[in-house]
C-alpha cells in the first residue's frame, strides 16, 4: 500500500490522489504542515514540498512525476495516450495547470484565502486576489475552446491532462471562486469527471476553519 503525505487542498496533491484513485491503488494519506518543516518530513522531501509519496522504493516527490511513475507501473487503466505526439499534449497541457494557471490563479486565490490563514501568515493581499479573479476568466475561456474541439481536454479519451485541470478547479471550487456560468462546457466537463468515483474522497474533504459551498459536492451542481 502507498502512503501519501499531502495537504487536502493542494491541486498537486489533489493530482496524485486522483492517479491513484483512478487506478484502484490503495493508499494512506497522511495530512502534512509542510510549512513548519518538521525534521521527518524534511528527511522525505528536502525540497520540503508536498506531495510526497512513500513506495517500496523510498519517498518519491514532484507531483508529475509521481503521477507518470504510477502510470508506468500501473499502465492498466491508461491516462497517457499511446502516440507520442499526444503524450506532448497531455504533458503540455500539465505544464500549462502546474505552471500558467498556478501562477496566475491558484496561487492568488487559494494561497492567498487559505494558505495564509493555515500558516499563520497574515491576510490575504487584495490586489493579488483581484489579479487571480481576472486570470480565471481568460483560462477558463481558454479550456472552453479546447473543449468545443474535444471530448476531453488533451483528445478524445480522458487524460492527465483533466485530472491536472480538475485538481486545480475543485480546490478553488471549494472556496467559491469558480464562476461555472461562464461556460456551460466547461461545467458540463467538470461535471462529467467529479461524477467520477475517483472523485468521492476529494468531495469529502473538509478543512477546519473553511467549510465549502453546497454545491461543492453535488454532482450536478
Amino acid at each position: 500500500m502507498y502512503r501519501l503525505f499531502h495537504v487536502p487542498l493542494s491541486p498537486f496533491c489533489r493530482k496524485v490522489r486522483l492517479v491513484l484513485a483512478e487506478k484502484k491503488l490503495e493508499v494512506e494519506l497522511v495530512e502534512e504542515r509542510y510549512w513548519e518543516k518538521d525534521s521527518d518530513f524534511m528527511r522525505r522531501n528536502p525540497a520540503g514540498k508536498v506531495p510526497v509519496l512513500k513506495t517500496d522504493l523510498g519517498h518519491m516527490s514532484e507531483s508529475t512525476a509521481i503521477c507518470e511513475y504510477l502510470e508506468e507501473i500501473h499502465p492498466e487503466i491508461p491516462l497517457m495516450p499511446s502516440l507520442p505526439e499526444h503524450r506532448y499534449e497531455v504533458r503540455r497541457l500539465v505544464g500549462w495547470f502546474d505552471d500558467k494557471f498556478f501562477n496566475e490563479v491558484t496561487s492568488k486565490l487559494l494561497y492567498e484565502r487559505v494558505n495564509k490563514k493555515m500558516m499563520g501568515q497574515g491576510y490575504p493581499e487584495s490586489g493579488a486576489v483581484k489579479s487571480g479573479a481576472r486570470a480565471i476568466k481568460f483560462h477558463l475561456d481558454y479550456m472552453a475552446w479546447l473543449l468545443d474541439q474535444r471530448r476531453w481536454l488533451a483528445g478524445d479519451q480522458m487524460t492527465l491532462a483533466d485530472f491536472a485541470a480538475a485538481a486545480h478547479l475543485s480546490s478553488l471550487d471549494y472556496i467559491s471562486d469558480v464562476d461555472w456560468r461562464r461556460s456551460e462546457t466547461v461545467k458540463d466537463w467538470y461535471a462529467k469527471i467529479k461524477s467520477r468515483p475517483a472523485f468521492r474522497s476529494i468531495l469529502a474533504d473538509q478543512v477546519p476553519g473553511f467549510p465549502p459551498p453546497a454545491h461543492y459536492s453535488d454532482l450536478d451542481f
